[in-house]
């Protein structure tokens, strides 16, 4: 299989030295970089966008100039909005000449930043058209669907391959050596997370014989599945299975923070994790030394795991835990005295913080997501920059919106919701949607930083690390709490580690 992989790629590679029209180009790109195989020829893909950038178009064609301005943006390009100021008629509705146009505009229109009034423009007038298409018969109709309920910009990778997949094997102008070896290419790479998930069910269940801590959510699959979407790569195995570990550490202390735990048992906790040395078991109740000394030994083990000259990363890893470990303590503090932040940027200097957001973007790069081994740019990192407050807090408000209702139930603090609600008087109905356009302004810092020089000159590996993280929050939010009700993802899971593509 992975013989027939290597010729069916220098086929494809063939397809994309000998592609030269502008249209077919961008269409052949787009589809790579939605079946997954663009990773084989990013050189390659690199070169001809810089070409594309250079060249002149159509600037009457919507769909190449959607297509366009979204494959230059994704590759760190900072077009401007205004090439589609042409389509607007003088009622400010937009003018295309059929479906494919407008849906293109549509996920084009996601990667939009502050200030681009014509792209908040497009994704309403679009929006609206596309549902309205969705009532008639038409060709693009499981598109559609996609697209409206997650934009393109948004889908997780591994989740839009597989998907995407199926829907190219339908189109009636495939190729059928790209697609064979998207198929195989998927096929290979779940073979390849089956074994890492096997690694990881294994350290799990030792974690549990030598904790002994029954009552941790078991969510081990879900966990790994979380760090697949954001990371897919294959040359990344190893940061999969260290990152899922440490999500795994996240939830268990969550939960003896939030649930199980008292608060001096908590608070010993955190001074144990503090001080990060065996010693401090002493400090410990009997129930939680077992977890606590695996925690040190896993750790331990990184070291070897991430291979020569990296030990050093370590370091970084144990930093990201323990400021998320002081921000439960923050908000334990906050929840036996009862105390609701008197406004909602009170709120998010520590409940930002607690949603794990920061921990496990900046834990993918210290494990080598990206490539970066920089120490520079890992000091900068831990210095909390503007990209990962933006970051912490969409992962605040996206676990706010679907739960905030569930864990109001129990001895929990006040949601942002609540918080907002709180401080302007303001009912569910409207305190929800103003923590949805705080979500939505989160995406376009986020596209922000991904096409303009960020601070430091930092690696574009960092805002895009960060991007792909917030996919899979989009990913297991978007119809409710997939993490807590793992039911809601039962079916991709299956797809992507169950099934193979035949």
């Amino acid at each position: 299989m992975e013989e027939k992989a290597e010729v069916l790629k220098e086929e494809v590679r063939k397809i994309v030295k000998n592609t030269h029209e502008l249209s077919k180009l961008l269409d052949l790109i787009m589809t790579l970089q939605r079946l997954g195989l663009d990773i084989y020829y990013e050189n390659d893909i690199n070169e001809l966008l810089h070409s594309v950038y250079k060249s002149d178009y159509n600037e009457e064609d919507l769909h190449l100039v959607s297509l366009r301005f979204y494959l230059l943006r994704t590759n760190g390009y900072d077009v401007s909005a205004d090439v589609f100021l042409r389509f607007k008629d003088d009622e400010g509705n937009f003018m295309f000449d059929d479906t494919r146009s407008i849906l293109s505009l549509y996920n084009a229109a996601y990667l939009r930043t502050h200030g681009e009034r014509v792209l908040d423009e497009a994704i309403i007038f679009t929006t609206s058209h596309l549902e309205g298409v969705l009532q008639q018969s038409s060709p693009l109709a499981n598109e559609i669907s996609l697209a409206l309920e997650t934009p393109l910009f948004r889908r997780a990778r591994i989740v839009e391959m597989r998907s995407c997949i199926h829907i190219y094997d339908n189109d009636a102008t495939k190729n059928d050596a790209m697609l064979e070896f998207a198929k195989l290419n998927f096929n290979l790479l779940q073979l390849l997370y089956c074994e890492e998930l096997n690694k990881i069910t294994l350290w799990w269940k030792e974690l549990h014989d030598e904790s002994k801590l029954g009552f941790s959510r078991d969510r081990i699959v879900e966990m790994y599945f979380w760090m697949n979407g954001a990371c897919y790569e294959p040359q990344y195995s190893n940061s999969r299975i260290i990152l899922t570990k440490i999500t795994a550490f996240m939830t268990i202390l969550d939960d003896i923070f939030d649930t199980y735990g008292t608060t001096e048992e908590s608070m010993q906790l955190a001074e144990a994790i503090n001080r990060w040395n065996g010693s401090a078991t002493e400090l410990l109740p009997s129930y939680i030394k077992g977890f606590y000394l695996y925690l040190l030994k896993t750790f331990d083990s990184f070291e070897y795991e991430l291979g020569p000259g990296k030990s050093h990363h370590v370091h970084y890893l144990k930093e990201a835990l323990m400021r998320l470990v002081q921000a439960y303590t923050e908000e334990l503090k906050w929840r036996d005295g009862n105390y609701v932040p008197k406004t909602l940027d009170e709120h998010l200097g520590v409940s930002a913080r607690s949603s794990g957001g920061f921990t496990l973007a900046s834990a993918s790069l210290f494990a080598g997501v990206g490539g970066i081994a920089t120490t520079d740019t890992f000091e900068w990192i831990l210095n909390y920059p503007q990209l990962f407050k933006t970051f912490d807090m969409f992962v605040r408000f996206s676990n706010d919106i679907v739960s905030s209702q569930r864990e109001q139930v129990g001895d929990h603090y006040a949601s942002t919701i609540q918080c907002y609600m709180e401080e302007h008087g303001a009912t569910l109905k409207d305190a929800l949607k103003k923590i949805k356009d705080h979500v939505e302004d989160s995406w376009k810092d986020m596209v922000r930083h991904c096409v303009t020089s960020t601070e430091q000159q930092q690696p574009l590996a960092v805002p895009w690390t960060v991007v792909n993280f917030a996919r899979t929050v989009n990913n297991m939010y978007k119809r409710g709490d997939a993490f807590t009700s793992s039911h809601e993802i039962k079916e991709m899971i299956t797809l992507l580690y169950v099934e193979p593509i035949y």
